[in-house]
């Protein structure tokens, strides 16, 4: 018997079937989230970084809340960028927007691509739940 719970937030049925994959994982008090890409609600990426980067750390604490943890829980963060040199600005600032002391742990990786096509960054992240 798994000691792991699969989080899928409300929407995300679809994907978790379709893809095979958890947005996110609780096993214990710690949650591990797959990444998330900023997409409006209609699944395209906004022509703005800045909307693109507070939409993905929306997703992230929609996740982290269906888990029943919030983005003060957050430990480890990754992100992975395509344009990190033009776009890390409005990416920390984003982050800035929704993250307080004590900052986790990050690690911002470049790549050159995404899942989905022309996104600018996805957001992973590990929470430990404390009482």
């Amino acid at each position: 018997m798994a000691n792991h719970e699969a989080i899928i937030p409300p929407g995300s049925e679809g994907g978790y079937e379709r893809f095979q994959f958890a947005p996110a994982v609780k096993t214990g008090n710690t949650v591990y989230v797959s990444g998330v890409i900023g997409s409006g609600e209609d699944g395209s990426v906004p022509d703005d970084a800045g909307e693109e980067f507070a939409n993905a750390f929306s997703s992230l604490a929609a996740t982290l809340e269906a888990a029943g943890a919030t983005l003060a829980d957050v430990v480890e963060l990754t992100s992975f960028h395509t344009d990190m040199p033009d776009t890390l600005g409005k990416f920390m600032k984003a982050k800035a927007a929704v993250m307080s002391e004590p900052y986790p742990a990050w690690t911002a990786i470049g790549c050159t691509g995404l899942a989905i096509p022309g996104a600018r960054a996805e957001v992973k992240a590990t929470a430990v739940i404390t009482d």
